[in-house]
């Protein structure tokens, strides 16, 4: 019986990981066409286009990580050597940090697009892509300065019996660093994590007070109801992307801090893989439902689906 349901949980979390997978993938991937082909279309791209797209190429990649180590994990089952298992490690990281600050700066983004001309944060609203693309590195390159540990506390190893946290597969594991790296490394590591949620959450703030005084002031803003909607959609999109990346955040947080309380726990781990990649998979489809033209296609198409 207890083998029974180990394999159902084994089945179970080896369908949930691929579903979300497959799913994270399509829907970025359709994100990103939508994106390059209105600017192909439009021939002008927007700071906040260019930071969709490159987000979406960037949980395309993580996605892709996950799945194999997924296949890794249940179908194929191989040894990693240490380059190999370097290399996927440090990768995700970069990926991960580059969606962090990538999301943070969408914030930013869209709090200086609703600002008004006579706020402080109106000469920031006509910067460049290329502007907006140095910013969004200058930010991943601050973030990942103060990720470095990963590139050298990860290793191979084929005793699965050694000390030591398992990140994706039983060969490949964090080595225990001493006292004073790890606890430095925390302490740097959630300093960084700090300074990017506050710069959300200031973002995120400035936003929901704008968009209350815009609903005081709609009556006078009628002449300019179409396109005040298009924004008031569009700033309502991503104040839901910004708590669901802080909720998602915080759980993988939980999560993490209790690695040592599961014991390396298969079932917990797979969660929390599962959690950590939860917002790659759900973000475009909150992104993509503040486009209209999407939203009528799918609408045209599903009527022309029914009546057949």
């Amino acid at each position: 019986m207890k083998n029974t349901n180990e394999l159902s949980d084994y089945l179970s979390i080896r369908n949930a990981l691929f579903s979300e997978v497959g799913i994270g993938i399509s829907a970025n991937t359709i994100l990103l066409l939508f994106h390059t082909f209105t600017f192909l279309l439009q021939h002008r791209l927007k700071p906040t286009n260019l930071i969709i797209g490159l987000l979406a190429l960037t949980h395309i990649g993580m996605l892709t990580i996950m799945g194999y180590i997924a296949t890794n994990v249940y179908v194929s089952q191989d040894l990693w050597d240490d380059i190999k298992c370097k290399s996927i490690i440090y990768l995700h990281r970069c990926l991960r940090g580059f969606s962090i600050c990538a999301t943070c700066l969408l914030s930013v983004l869209q709090a200086i697009t609703l600002s008004p001309r006579s706020s402080c944060l109106a000469k920031f609203k006509h910067k460049s892509p290329h502007q907006i693309l140095c910013s969004l590195l200058f930010l991943w390159v601050f973030y990942m300065s103060l990720s470095a540990q990963f590139s050298f506390s990860s290793t191979a190893i084929s005793n699965v019996t050694s000390r030591g946290l398992v990140f994706i597969a039983e060969s490949c594991k964090f080595l225990q660093m001493s006292y004073f790296l790890r606890h430095l490394f925390s302490i740097l590591g959630a300093f960084r994590d700090v300074f990017l949620i506050q710069l959300m959450a200031l973002s995120s703030g400035y936003m929901v007070v704008l968009l209350c005084k815009h609903k005081r002031n709609v009556e006078h803003l009628h002449s300019l109801s179409s396109k005040a909607s298009h924004v008031e959609r569009a700033t309502c999109t991503i104040l839901l992307l910004m708590s669901f990346f802080i909720l998602m955040y915080c759980l993988d947080c939980i999560f993490s801090s209790s690695r040592t309380v599961w014991n390396n726990d298969h079932v917990c781990h797979s969660i929390q893989t599962m959690l950590s990649n939860a917002y790659a998979t759900t973000s475009p489809f909150l992104l993509l439902s503040s486009e209209k033209q999407i939203i009528n296609f799918l609408k045209s198409f599903l009527g022309k689906r029914a009546q057949i």
